[in-house]
């Protein structure tokens, strides 16, 4: 099942802060739970103490809750890579590796009594996982996830991106990946430009960014990585449809019940003999004589745009389109609605055969 999640950050939050937005979030559905001991610094029993109390609270939900660490860590915390006990006292359901060891260590951490899953850093493009796979792990307690950026313009390119995608998803591995709120203000770090896996999101909502991770089909959960979202973030991000991409649509004026019924009624899917000019929906054609698919608005058709064609159109009386081109319209078709335009480019991802919907 594909996931949502998001951040909490003991060390430079209050308790009961964090305690809160879990329980926000818990209302919303948000199954995974991020958090950081990277940037732990300080009493030790104390921020153990704290950390516990968090997760705590996130496990009564039912929630994951994967704490991102590296060697340093391990260092810092006087532990060693075949005794992973102390992350289990804490309740954790696994850990992130930012930084791995050598290959060797991350295979026999994934043979851990305590089953903890061990997620591996996606981003960096490199061996890595062929590496800890030549070494025979167990691939049950294996995981990936992407890193986050707070600095504008570090964040990574899609074409990376998928490449890192394909490099996991080749052993099966569920994968995650990150998208930034804009409400919040704070991660792990001091810097705070938003906080997004692929740079081409940092300024994107946060609801048409997990559409795009989700829409790749290479990405199993997405996760804020800065916290606090709002409460219309949450709700948005939790009214996806990770399995099926749905699109906004701002509808023109008057549009008759009978299309206004197709539009939202219906699922949809592109046929499969495919055009370059745009996606069919032709499943729900009705007669031409069927009432409300009298000619309107028959202007000519922009990429993004809506369409149904007309009764003019005959037998072709009531198909959907979503234009990938500008295009002619010589009258028998209807401009109904059109994409925003922070949304257009997920019209690029709807393959053959692709289901999709619409909302307001």
């Amino acid at each position: 099942m594909k996931k949502i999640g998001f951040s909490v950050y003991p060390a430079h939050v209050k308790l009961d802060e964090n305690l809160k937005y879990i329980d926000k979030a818990a209302k919303y559905g948000f199954m995974r739970v991020f958090t950081c001991l990277l940037s732990v610094k300080g009493d030790k029993e104390k921020i153990l103490d704290e950390f516990k109390k968090t997760v705590a609270n996130a496990n009564k939900y039912k929630m994951e809750v994967i704490a991102d660490i590296n060697p340093e860590v391990f260092n810092y915390l006087e532990i060693s890579y075949d005794d992973l006990s102390i992350f289990k006292d804490m309740g954790l359901y696994g850990i992130r590796l930012d930084n791995g060891f050598t290959g060797m260590e991350e295979s026999i951490m994934t043979f851990n009594k305590f089953g903890l899953k061990i997620e591996l850093n996606m981003s960096a493009g490199t061996k890595y996982v062929d590496n800890i796979f030549s070494f025979q792990p167990n691939s049950e307690n294996i995981l990936g996830c992407h890193n986050f950026y707070p600095h504008r313009y570090s964040g990574i390119g899609y074409d990376h991106f998928m490449r890192c995608n394909e490099q996991f998803k080749k052993y099966n591995i569920r994968t995650a990946a990150f998208v930034s709120s804009k409400n919040a203000d704070y991660g792990p770090w001091p810097v705070s430009e938003g906080l997004c896996t692929l740079e081409e999101h940092r300024n994107l909502p946060i609801e048409v960014q997990a559409k795009h991770l989700f829409a790749t089909d290479l990405i199993d959960d997405v996760i804020i990585a800065n916290a606090f979202a709002s409460d219309e973030e949450l709700k948005a991000l939790s009214s996806i449809d990770p399995y099926m991409l749905s699109l906004k649509i701002e509808m023109e004026n008057r549009i008759p019940d009978a299309q206004r019924d197709m539009i939202f009624n219906n699922i949809h899917f592109n046929r499969g003999d495919i055009s370059e000019y745009m996606i069919r929906s032709s499943r729900y054609r009705v007669s031409p004589d069927t009432p409300g698919f009298e000619p309107f608005n028959t202007r000519a058709v922009k990429r993004g745009d809506i369409t149904i064609d007309n009764s003019l159109y005959q037998n072709y009386t009531g198909e959907l389109h979503i234009a990938l081109k500008n295009m002619d319209n010589d009258g028998k078709t209807n401009v109904v609605g059109h994409i925003p335009e922070e949304e257009i480019f997920l019209i690029d991802y709807i393959k053959p055969w692709q289901k999709f919907k619409f909302n307001l």
